[in-house]
């Protein structure tokens, strides 16, 4: 159980480094450099790097199909750190298809 735990947070850390690249995309930069070589950028890709290490280390304790399916889990992450950091609306339509995700989640798992 700790381990699909420690897989949640490598998923959740993943989703974290979606948002904060989002919100590198959003701004202005004066060249290029600026652009690929802000701390936002280096700090996204240097929590991808950290979800990856933490992702591998539970997959030697968690069996394959667990995995995928709890790597669905990103798709609830993302949507309510989008609402929370970004300020983006979660629709009617999106709302059941993450209740959906979750529940599918949720029946895998029993």
């Amino acid at each position: 159980m700790k381990y699909i735990l420690v897989f949640l947070v490598s998923v959740f850390i993943s989703s974290l480094s979606q948002v904060l690249l989002k919100v590198s995309a959003g701004e202005q930069h004066s060249s290029i450099w600026k652009e690929y070589l802000n701390i936002r950028i280096i700090c996204a890709y240097g929590l991808f790097f950290l979800a990856t290490l933490i992702t591998i280390f539970a997959y030697r304790y968690v069996s394959l199909s667990m995995g995928a399916v709890l790597e669905a889990s990103g798709y609830i992450f993302v949507a309510i750190l989008g609402r929370v950091v970004l300020k983006e609306k979660i629709g009617r339509k999106k709302l059941i298809g993450l209740g959906m995700i979750l529940a599918g989640i949720v029946i895998f798992n029993l």
